[in-house]
């Protein structure tokens, strides 16, 4: 036996081999099939909608500022607070100015006076030159000194109600109702026209957002508008800080007149209902604006959606369970849904989970979405 294999050239040992070998080989256990979860492609209805980034802005800000000098004697207000409109926010020492008022208002009455006495002389030179006793001359004097007194109680009245204003002024009060930031001075702090800013005002409800949209993004939210029959108000959702959803709608205000020449974009402004205070000035945001009625569309699932280099593509199980890569045109993803524009059709099955494990051209095991 031992010649025959030599005779074929094969070793004795490596012949030994070869044989343990090929019993291990047609023993060996099939591949497993990989189990995925696939959804079919839908028509459903889909809010049209676009996304930007924008910044919440206050619809009345103002710096308070003092309009006398003074010593601050009290402050009417807690940093970070509310206030309602008219609430006293500083009171400035007013005794200065209480004085100036009463000295104002003597020099009034001390003119008022004066005119009294001018008129009851011009009366009576206009007598006595009727009579014919005194001169002419004595009456135009009599007549210019009654002028004189009448333009002396004019200014007169004019420094009293300067002086009244002033005084006015030591209270400074909130010119409508908001939040205070901090306050640049304390109780006993010398103030004036040139100290700056005493305290930001803020009025939060309700609140701006401010967004720039491109050019192109609002012709044709326009030109959905018109074709659909609507009009331009559109609403609007935000997207805060931390992802979360903000409750409250909003609506579209203000358009810009013009285009931005660097960027090419339209400012557009939209209002919102802030009666908790969540929004804050200053704040970043993310802006989805909808057109108000729906439109049926082709969709899948937005996990289905892949993309290299090329493209957006989707993983097509069909009827034997195999899979095929498929390009296709994927529009806009609204309420966790991504419109295809081309490229699938209703009812065929899309992976949307185990794609790492689906191969094109492999077989797999597709369960449906939602099945335990």
């Amino acid at each position: 036996m031992a010649s025959k294999i030599r005779q074929h050239g094969l070793p004795i040992a490596m012949t030994v081999i070869l044989c343990t070998l090929q019993p291990a080989h047609a023993q060996s256990t099939p591949s497993v099939v990989p189990a995925v979860t696939a959804a079919p492609a839908e028509v459903t209805a889909v809010a049209q909608s676009a996304s930007f980034n924008g910044r919440v802005v206050a619809v009345q800000k103002v710096d308070i500022r003092a309009r006398v000098s003074g010593f601050v004697k009290e402050i009417g207000f807690s940093e970070g607070g509310t206030v309602e409109e008219g609430s006293v926010l500083y009171r400035i020492e007013p005794e200065e100015y209480q004085a100036s008022l009463a000295q104002a208002e003597a020099v009034l009455d001390s003119a008022r006076a004066s005119e009294r006495l001018a008129f009851i002389e011009r009366d009576r030179q206009e007598e006595l030159v009727a009579r014919q006793v005194s001169a002419q001359s004595q009456l135009d004097r009599a007549t210019a000194e009654a002028q004189r007194a009448t333009a002396e109680v004019q200014r007169a009245g004019a420094q009293r109600d300067l002086a009244a204003l002033n005084l006015s002024y030591t209270e400074i009060n909130a010119p409508f109702a908001g939040r205070v930031g901090l306050s640049g001075v304390d109780v006993g702090a010398l103030i004036g026209p040139d100290t700056g800013t005493l305290v930001p005002l803020v009025r939060t409800d309700p609140m701006s957002v401010q967004f720039p949209v491109p050019e192109r993004d609002l012709l044709d939210l326009r030109e959905r508008a018109s074709a659909s029959g609507e009009s331009e108000v559109f609403s609007v959702e935000l997207i805060l800080g931390n992802g979360s959803v903000y409750p409250v709608p909003g609506t579209v205000d203000f358009a810009d007149v013009s285009v931005s020449q660097s960027t090419d974009t339209v400012l557009i402004r939209a209002n919102f209902a802030n009666t908790e205070g969540v929004l804050r000035d200053g704040a970043l945001v993310t802006v989805t604006v909808r057109g108000a009625e729906p439109e049926m569309a082709l969709t899948v699932p937005q996990q289905a959606v892949l993309r290299d280099l090329t493209g957006a593509y989707v993983l097509v199980v069909d009827a034997e369970s195999v899979v095929e890569q498929r390009r296709i045109d994927a529009g806009a993803t609204t309420a966790g849904r991504t419109i295809v524009v081309s490229g699938l059709d209703a009812g065929e099955m899309v992976i949307t989970e185990g794609v790492n494990k689906a191969r094109p051209g492999a077989t797999v095991d597709a369960a449906p979405a939602g099945d335990n």
